[in-house]
């Protein structure tokens, strides 16, 4: 077996008083596809840069073997020392490398090599960076979060070029999918040391549990043991106290172990203050269009929103996402096409560059809004410490201003805050930003529970998959389609991914030539091909029969009472208040009828 060409040993960093790293190993060897995985602030990062040779360890073992090449690709790159993005990817080649690959790396990427760095957006910034990083082709990449700002297409080109490279792969991302795919052994930076799986990604979690359980019954054993020593410490014969003195200093020692033991770190508790429950409709859009200039964004979009719907957004980086979403929600008007909004609406926004947080105001002002130290949760009233705490924040940071924390802080933050305000719909954009794996799962169980409408704008496939039971995607040129179920499911109604369009058909048949395209969620949910039903469907299909029960004895309850042929003479309002309600009940039994019963389809077709 070759040797690695790279060895970090026993690496120890601390950073003030609190120890970071406290033994951290990482070992790179050729072809290795490894990704690195923990917490927020587990040192994932910092171990990458020791790698890297950007920050030294307090101590520990470093080696690259001589004559190799590596190449990194930071969260935050600092382009200011060059007169443009060009120069920057090429002053990252070496002698004998293609000069041919910079510029073709970042047509890829969108970019045309001549822009100024000091005018480049994050996202810019970092598609630069990451053809820098690229063009050498390495003998070791290490990439931090190569995803963030990318979009869907981008993703997918970026993982098909990394699986094509020869260089070992390092990474951190939030992105499962990507690691799933890309990942062929693990590294957990877990209370600063490390553990190494020789498995990729899909099978972390089912380990990660399985090492955790062990760990409690370890504890649980050395509990025992030191209860056993204590015992004899207090009964034992005391005559025999100078002949045993090994046994008390290794009570001792086993008390410093317990003491010492770092228990896994706490997991965020994310819940959701709900509002009044809005109407069933909540958005309805008829033919609405908007163009920038000569450019549509939108062209005669039509859709109906309704209560409990998860609507998922894809396209592009700059198809017209956020400009669509901001038209659904009231905030822009169409220039063309009309926008109804549902009654009683209370809405709460994620936005993608977190410009709502004030980077001046203080993390306990921005969570309790100003007023005083507690946060009301609804029917709840919580103190500010003790909810910067369900959110992994420490009493600390109470006073640190939002402009210091980290983008992950950042994001649990806007979070926290935009969960704390009762809200019946909730408008995400890119919420899965800086969020760790931990944190993203409990923001799909949240929002899987949540009785309220979702629309929600992201680069995630995975994640769209879980949450959403309907997405619109940009098919080019203002035109927007929906699609039942998540991002895979519309991979298989359509035929392919955001970008190549789906080739062209056989003509179909005269008698069916005159028939509109499926435009919604509804008609679109009967595919040609078998599909695999989605985490949302599979939960509708589950739960839809319960609802249409409720709702049926509802009605048979009310239909019972307007029998009462003395009801209209004796109460009159009653009875127009009854025959409301079992128009609105009855128009609800039917619409969840007819979910279920093309989900039901949707079933049989997917199990051939």
């Amino acid at each position: 077996m070759a040797p690695p060409l790279l060895i970090l040993r026993d690496i120890h960093l601390t950073f003030g008083a609190t120890p970071l790293l406290t033994g951290a190993e990482l070992s790179v060897s050729e072809g290795d596809r490894l990704c690195l995985v923990g917490r927020n602030g587990s040192g994932k990062s910092t171990l990458l840069k020791i790698a890297a040779g950007q920050i030294e360890a307090d101590k520990g073992e470093y080696f690259l073997q001589p004559g190799r090449t590596l190449r990194y690709l930071p969260q935050e790159p600092d382009l200011s020392a060059y007169a443009t993005i060009l120069d920057y990817v090429n002053d990252g080649l070496a002698p004998g490398d293609d000069p041919y690959r910079a510029p073709y790396l970042l047509e890829v990427l969108g970019l045309t090599g001549k822009e100024d760095p000091r005018s480049l957006s994050g996202g810019e910034a970092r598609r630069a960076a990451l053809a820098r990083a690229l063009a050498p082709e390495p003998d070791i990449l290490l990439l931090d979060e190569p995803t963030n700002h990318l979009d869907l297409p981008a993703i997918e080109w970026l993982e098909s070029e990394l699986k094509g490279l020869r260089s070992a792969i390092v990474l951190i991302s939030h992105d499962r999918r990507f690691l799933e795919n890309l990942s062929r052994a693990t590294v957990w930076v877990d209370r600063g040391i490390t553990r190494r799986m020789d498995r990729g990604f899909e099978h972390f979690e089912a380990w990660r549990d399985d090492v955790l359980e062990q760990e409690e019954r370890d504890q649980h054993k050395l509990a025992q043991q030191i209860k056993r020593e204590e015992h004899w410490m207090r009964y034992g014969v005391t005559a025999r106290r100078k002949r045993n003195m090994r046994r008390v200093r290794e009570l001792a020692d086993l008390r410093e172990k317990a003491r010492s033991h770092r228990g896994p770190q706490g997991t965020a508790k994310l819940t959701v203050t709900e509002g009044e429950t809005s109407g069933k409709l909540v958005v309805e859009a008829k033919a609405i269009a908007k163009s920038f200039g000569d450019r549509p964004i939108v062209q005669g979009f039509s859709t109906r929103i309704q209560r409990g719907d998860r609507i998922g957004l894809i396209g592009a980086n700059g198809a017209g996402k956020t400009t669509l979403l901001k038209m659904l929600t009231g905030e822009l008007a169409p220039d063309s096409g009309s926008v109804r909004l549902g009654t009683n609406l209370q809405m709460v926004t994620l936005d993608q560059k977190r410009e709502r947080l004030n980077p001046d105001e203080t993390l306990a002002t921005v969570l309790t809004g100003g007023r005083g130290d507690t946060v009301v949760l609804g029917t709840e009233t919580k103190h500010v410490i003790a909810y910067m705490k369900d959110f992994l924040f420490s009493p600390e940071q109470a006073r640190t201003p939002v402009g210091v924390l980290s983008g992950g802080e950042r994001a649990r933050a806007m979070l926290a805050r935009a969960l704390a305000s009762p809200s019946n719909i909730m408008v995400l954009d890119e919420p899965t930003n800086d969020l760790d794996l931990e944190t993203l799962d409990l923001l799909q169980e949240l929002l899987g529970d949540y009785d309220g409408t979702v629309l929600l704008v992201s680069h995630d496939r995975d994640f769209l998959d879980r949450v959403a039971t309907s997405v619109i995607v940009s098919e080019g040129n203002g035109k927007w389609q929906e699609y039942a179920g998540g991002y895979s499911d519309m991979v298989a109604q359509r035929g392919d991914g955001v970008t190549a369009r789906k080739a062209e058909k056989a003509p179909a048949k005269p008698a069916k030539a005159a028939d509109p395209a499926p435009t919604t969620a509804a008609t679109a949910a009967r595919p040609s091909a078998r599909t695999k039903l989605s985490f949302s469907q599979l939960h509708l299909l589950k739960t839809l029969p319960d609802t249409i029960d409720s709702l049926t004895r509802k009605l048979e309850k009310l239909q019972a009472e307007m029998a009462d042929p003395a009801l209209y003479t004796r109460n009159p309002d009653r009875f127009a208040k009854l025959s409301a309600e079992i128009t609105k009940l009855t128009g609800e039994k039917d619409a969840a009828e007819e979910q279920w019963l093309e989900l039901e389809m949707l079933k049989e077709e997917a199990e051939g």
